[in-house]
């Protein structure tokens, strides 16, 4: 069954399910063709941060909130489209991929989803929840050294979220949080395809303070809000409420 297919049906049977006030969507450059701004009347809330900021826990934490509360939800996140996320995830256990073709990879899996599943779950009315959103996928890519101006136009096609929270955690706390969930660290996370440093872990201490420095920046430019991922599970879940609630209005 299709996405589109799936939000359909889910519709029928959450007929009496609460609707944000409407807001007009914007696209972070132009709009993708056919589609109306003012017809998506969703809300986009993405929770950015890296491996082991406790970003997957608070997403399926909120969603369990707002469908208790009568809100219809859909997921999102990197690599989980139908046309690219099981090859994207094969290519990346060789550790043989170039910058251009992970970015391209990403953006496939990216594009995908954008058309998809957000664009169908916003026109529903649904509160869609991004696990990352663009901000990572520029991030990395500029990070690697691509060009910034063929970053932004690679994502020009991303709908202008509601609201980003960016959950921070120094590097050194994320390396404990992942030895504890994984008992290593991955390739990839830790940068090692940049030659940061032979030592994996002084590596990953490296290339998360790159992406934090990156997020900064971002944060700046983009006004999205950054929260301390330091704190306890249940302290992060409650702010991250009292944050949704106001984006709901």
């Amino acid at each position: 069954m299709t996405a589109k297919r799936k939000i359909a049906g889910r519709r029928k049977a959450t007929s009496r399910v609460k609707s944000p006030k409407p807001l007009a969507k914007r696209f972070i450059g132009h709009a993708l063709p056919g589609i109306k701004p003012s017809e998506l009347t969703g809300r986009l809330i993405v929770i950015e941060g890296a491996d082991g900021s406790g970003r997957s826990t608070q997403i399926r934490r909120l969603v369990d909130w707002l469908e208790a509360s009568g809100h219809a939800t859909t997921q999102v996140g990197l690599k989980r489209s139908n046309l690219a996320s099981e090859e994207l995830e094969s290519a990346k256990n060789g550790n043989i991929l170039n910058r251009t073709t992970l970015s391209l990879f990403y953006a496939t899996d990216f594009a995908d989803q954008l058309e998809n599943i957000i664009i169908p779950s916003l026109r529903a009315g649904f509160i869609v929840l991004a696990d990352r959103y663009i901000h990572t996928l520029m991030a990395r890519d500029m990070v690697r050294g691509l060009d910034a101006d063929w970053v932004k136009s690679l994502y020009s096609i991303a709908i202008k979220p509601d609201a980003v929270f960016y959950l921070k955690l120094p590097p050194e706390k994320l390396i404990q949080r992942n030895f504890m969930k994984n008992h290593t660290l991955d390739y990839w996370e830790s940068g090692m395809d940049l030659g940061l440093s032979l030592d994996m872990f002084d590596s990953f201490v490296q290339y998360q303070q790159l992406l934090a420095d990156k997020f900064d920046e971002f944060r700046r430019r983009w006004g999205f809000t950054t929260v301390d991922a330091a704190q306890s599970m249940n302290e992060l879940n409650h702010e991250l409420r009292r944050k949704v609630e106001r984006v709901l209005g």
